[in-house]
């Protein structure tokens, strides 16, 4: 068994936050009632038994609750006897005015947090580790290597959540998406589609957890085979840490080697322009909608073949595209 750590700067340095799936609740327990559903924690009290349990299970056995809380756990084996990593963790939730009841476990501390807090508390705590790795001048206490693969088929359902997440404020209005954002739907078909390239659905890692995904997937212009890139998500609290740009190098990277000939992709051409690439139009290719005009542009890899024409060909999950006006 690894030693567990009590060193707080250590601890702070390397824990990694991680959250479980579901709701959860606080409830009482009816006194003499045999145990039963998922109980994830339980604290006998003069007054009574509190648990804590997820909340269709709650929902299930008639309990009453107030609390909605999401668990996060924190990835770091802590020694019982560690001072102060709870006052850290708690001190850095209080000056974001979020809530925590704090649960100590043999292996780990565990929090729960207000459900609809849950991104905000990962984006504090990810924050509290880096600022604690830095204190330490980054030698001894590293920052976790990010690192690019290929999507597996178990890695879907995480990285769905992470696109809902990566999503939840429209690219398009800049204002929040009411219900689930359309990109999701549209992963959810890729990852299906005779159109799928496993090489080119790419996730990167950071410490064990997935933080961004970029698919491709095969399209045409006329008869000659591209790749239409997108969606690209990143985690929210991660966007603009260049986790994005470092998907697009290894999509492209990936597409040399195979002999790819060209990226086709609806976004912008400041961001976009930083990869070579061009509106599609100038190497004669039309955008599957006339009006995306300059959004949407190719990127010519090495054995880009010149003399092409035709518009643009998605996978058939991206839909038949509106009329030109």
């Amino acid at each position: 068994m690894t030693p567990a750590e009590k060193d707080l700067n250590t601890l702070l340095a390397i824990m990694r936050p991680v959250v479980r799936e579901g709701e959860y609740v606080y409830a009482l327990w009816p006194h003499g009632k045999p145990l039963e559903g998922h109980i994830a924690a339980a604290v006998r009290e003069a007054e009574g038994l509190t648990v804590v349990l997820p909340r269709p299970d709650a929902d299930a056995l008639g309990l009453s609750y107030d609390f909605v809380a999401a668990w996060i756990t924190l990835q770091v084996h802590s020694s019982l006897e560690a001072i102060g990593l709870t006052a850290a963790v708690g001190a850095a939730l209080t000056e974001a005015k979020i809530s925590c009841n704090v649960l100590a476990g043999f292996h780990h501390d565990h929090l729960l947090v207000p459900a609809v807090d849950a991104e905000r508390a990962l984006e504090v705590l990810h924050e509290l580790s880096a600022g604690s790795r830095s204190a330490n001048g980054g030698g001894q206490l590293p920052a976790p290597a990010l690192v690019l693969r290929s999507e597996q088929p178990a890695d879907r359902p995480e990285l769905l959540a992470l696109t809902a997440a990566a999503f939840a404020i429209s690219p398009v209005t800049g204002l929040p998406v009411d219900g689930e954002p359309e990109e999701v739907e549209l992963l959810r078909r890729l990852f299906d589609c005779e159109e799928y390239l496993a090489d080119f659905s790419i996730v990167a890692e950071l410490d064990g957890e997935l933080v961004g995904h970029v698919i491709s997937t095969r399209g045409w212009a006329g008869d000659l085979q591209l790749l239409g890139l997108g969606p690209i998500g990143v985690a929210p609290r991660l966007q603009r840490h260049g986790i994005g740009s470092a998907l697009m190098k290894e999509t492209i990277d990936r597409a040399n080697a195979a002999g790819e000939r060209g990226i086709a992709l609806l976004g912008s051409p400041e961001y976009y322009a930083r990869f070579g690439f061009v509106p599609s139009t100038s190497l004669g290719v039309l955008a599957p909608d006339r009006a995306w005009a300059e959004h949407f542009q190719l990127l010519p890899l090495a054995l880009w073949p010149g003399g092409v024409s035709g518009a643009f060909r998605y996978a058939k999950p991206f839909g038949a595209p509106p009329a030109a006006s």
